[in-house]
């Protein structure tokens, strides 16, 4: 997309609107709020539904089984966003995707809503991992459009879109958490989808006043004749691949294991086949190659930032149930609530952040220190979670203000990585890859959670306080290594601060 069509998108959308902010930072906002509460409150009792018994309403699966289901679930919903994210770019632009991966995430949540065999589970997964690589990328894509690459108030804006997914996130392990964990999982489910659907209504009824040109301009568009050869190619993928599976499993080829070691693969695979794609892309110019090059230290940061954090839905939701005590002060707690944590810090921490930001202008920390500080937040995290272990041993319940705890530092990470992480992958991003360059940010996710998949089966009581030492101690080191070096980055990003 070329400068002059960066701006006319800027100019079209209504600059004033939103707590200071382009008024299409509202639609945006709570677009991304309902699909967050949507997804972090399936994913709030995810884990507790595969593992629970059958009488208890469950899959009755193996806990660590469980865990890794999830571990390769949350991968692919990442890793599904470069096929979003190129969809974007070459066919029908960032609006229409945020629009059709809305429905299939809906018809995926209904899909777990109906009671049924693990067959009937994993088609409802398909769905909203195609939906949510569809939406997720595309929308945080468009909060960069609607800010011009100078304007001070873009990591502002991403910091307050980023409470909208925390508020969603929030809001929702208590009440979809509460519902299916006290009363039915499917009930819970269908919560989550009703959610959805109110997304989609925000979206699709404000989005024409609000947002402009913005997501309604395809950047990078198929040639007629290329669009026909690309629709026959997907179909004759699928096809393929669907025979492949159906062959795989019965031979003992496709296994849960060997499913996981794909996975990892991939994870890792894909991202460095887009770099090397974008780096040497005609339409790349040589100030966005060397800002590719800066890009790389930071996504690796950032994969060792989500392996830690997105354990809170797996081996810390394990924790929460099995090792820590649930009746406290006179309550008794669901194991799901302790994921509301994560999202409520940053909902009360994030303008706290966005203020400092804007209140130190050009004097706050640069995008690589502020990674490396993430990191060692959230490598403590896991020193302090260690700790109950080390003090009163394994076999006793541990009191739940020490995940309290994890989770508030782990916060004070995200908050130095995630939102700044979005900003500058907008500002990096090479003009023919605005999208696809934020599907390759979720990939730091993605490829952070193929890593989970295969850290998981190391997690048992007994080897506790060596599994969340090393990991902890791992993201403390890298983050030394990236502060030492961010001065370095620093002029590889050719003027993005």
């Amino acid at each position: 997309m070329s400068g002059y069509n960066r701006q006319k998108i800027v100019d079209s959308v209504p600059q004033k609107g939103f707590f200071g902010h382009p008024k299409g930072l509202f639609t945006l906002f709570f677009t991304e709020f309902w699909e967050r509460f949507s997804y972090y409150g399936m994913k709030a009792i995810l884990v507790y539904y595969m593992y629970y018994e059958v009488s208890k309403g469950g899959l009755g699966l193996d806990e660590h089984t469980a865990i890794a289901i999830v571990s390769i679930y949350g991968s692919l919903v990442y890793m599904s966003g470069i096929i979003g994210g190129w969809l974007a770019d070459r066919i029908f632009g960032t609006s229409r995707a945020i629009f059709y991966g809305g429905i299939l995430i809906m018809f995926g949540h209904i899909a777990l809503a109906i009671p049924g065999s693990i067959s009937l589970f994993f088609v409802s997964m398909v769905l909203i991992v195609l939906g949510t690589g569809l939406l997720k990328p595309n929308v945080s894509s468009v909060v960069g459009d609607i800010y011009s690459e100078t304007d001070s108030r873009r990591d502002a804006g991403f910091s307050i879109f980023y409470m909208g997914i925390n508020l969603g996130g929030f809001l929702a392990p208590i009440i979809v958490g509460e519902v299916g964990m006290k009363y039915n999982f499917h009930l819970g489910f269908s919560i989550a989808a009703v959610g959805m659907f109110v997304g989609l209504l925000m979206f699709v009824f404000t989005k024409k006043k609000n947002l402009g040109l913005a997501g309604t301009i395809v950047p990078n568009q198929l040639a007629p004749d290329e669009k026909k050869k690309v629709y026959t190619q997907i179909v004759l993928g699928v096809i393929v691949l669907t025979i492949l599976i159906a062959i795989a499993i019965p031979t003992g080829i496709l296994t849960f294991d060997s499913l996981i070691a794909l996975i990892g693969i991939l994870g890792f695979l894909i991202p460095t086949i887009y770099f090397v794609t974008m780096y040497r892309s005609s339409k790349t110019t040589d100030v966005e190659r060397s800002r590719i090059l800066a890009y790389i230290p930071l996504f690796l940061a950032s994969v060792m930032f989500w392996s830690i954090q997105e354990q809170g839905a797996s081996i810390l939701a394990l924790y929460a149930d099995k090792r820590t005590q649930l009746h406290f002060a006179g309550f008794d707690i669901s194991p799901s609530l302790f994921q509301s944590l994560n999202p409520l810090f940053i909902f009360i921490l994030a303008p706290v952040f966005a203020w400092l930001w804007v209140k130190l202008g050009n004097r706050q920390p640069s995008v690589p220190k502020k990674f490396s500080l993430g990191l060692l937040f959230a490598g403590l995290s896991f020193l302090v979670i260690l700790l109950p272990a080390y003090l009163g041993g394994t076999d006793s319940l541990v009191n739940p203000l020490w995940l309290v705890l994890s989770y508030f530092i782990v916060v004070l990470g995200e908050l130095l990585i995630s939102p700044v992480g979005l900003s500058a992958t907008t500002k990096l991003a090479p003009a023919a890859f605005t999208a696809q360059m934020m599907s390759l940010w979720m990939l730091s996710n993605a490829a952070a959670q193929a890593l989970n998949a295969q850290l998981v089966k190391f997690y048992s009581p007994e080897t506790e306080m060596t599994y969340f030492g090393v990991i902890g101690g791992a993201a403390i080191v890298l983050g030394i290594i990236l502060l030492f070096v961010s001065p370095k980055i620093q002029k590889f990003m050719k003027g993005v601060n």
